[in-house]
């Protein structure tokens, strides 16, 4: 019988976060006794232009809105305002709408107010979220959303506010790259000698990525006899175009909650 107070106990547990914002999630798992190796798939680096970034900031005054879809597009984009000499209050007569509570801690520790936090943190839940604070979709009409975000994302929901008549201005605030100095040989000698239980993927980009790293367009052999685990419905979706059958995905899309999923599988 598995250990009930700790059901990870004797597992590996690789997670490709990156690694700057890792440590949350393996303490996570390692309370459920999980041995941890960090097996990063993504760096966060700067944009190759800040331009549109700057063309924004310098109007906010024509924006209705400002959507953060990540806490890292909240870092890059507090830090450019710095730079322009502008601070939080800068966005003071704006309404702010955060995607993910993660998201929305940066912008209340930023000293940025937010008005929105969708239930669902897919851009189809969160056009719906939209909908619902406006009080209707011709409420959408005319409305200015300034989105700043990575320079790679879903086009969802810009689209879905245009079609609802409203204006959605997309500017690249970072991006994410497949890491410089990952040691593939390291992470193949890992998965070949049976030693990963369980492979987490946090985003589509850390699917691509691990795909990239051996250049390949199917993980299923590379991956044989590990579970797989994935954060929410998008990255399962990209897990399963590589060819992967997902093992394990909670209904929430935290890492506490992939976390607590990934314990209960193996304690059943």
């Amino acid at each position: 019988m598995r250990n009930k107070v700790l059901p990870l106990l004797d597992r590996t547990i690789m997670i490709t976060r990156p690694r700057t914002q890792a440590a949350e999630f393996a303490q996570q798992l390692e309370d459920y006794g999980a041995r941890v190796v960090q097996c990063p798939m993504i760096e966060i680096i700067e944009p190759e232009s800040y331009e549109a970034v700057d063309e924004a900031i310098g109007n906010l005054y024509g924006y209705d809105w400002v959507i953060f879809t990540s806490a890292n597009g909240v870092e890059y984009f507090m830090r450019r305002l710095s730079v322009n000499g502008r601070d939080a209050s800068a966005l003071d007569d704006l309404r702010v709408c955060a995607i993910g509570e993660r998201t929305a801690e940066a912008l209340r520790e930023a000293a940025v107010h937010v008005d929105v936090v969708p239930e669902e943190f897919k851009a189809e839940g969160v056009f719906r979220a939209l909908e619902t604070y406006m009080g209707g979709r011709e409420k959408l009409q005319g409305q200015v959303f300034l989105f700043p975000r990575a320079a790679v994302a879903r086009d969802y929901l810009p689209r879905a506010l245009e079609e609802a008549c409203a204006r959605a201005d997309v500017v690249t605030v970072y991006r994410t790259v497949p890491p410089q100095n990952l040691d593939r040989a390291r992470v193949e000698v890992m998965l070949a000698g049976g030693g990963i239980d369980c492979i987490t993927f946090t985003s589509s980009s850390t699917v691509a990525n691990f795909a990239l790293l051996f250049d390949t367009t199917d993980l299923n052999q590379l991956l044989a006899g590990v579970d797989i685990a994935c954060i929410g419905d998008i990255t399962a979706q990209t897990a399963a175009d590589y060819n992967l059958q997902i093992d394990i995905q909670p209904a929430e899309f935290t890492t506490a909650a992939l976390a607590s999923a990934i314990a209960d599988f193996y304690s059943q």
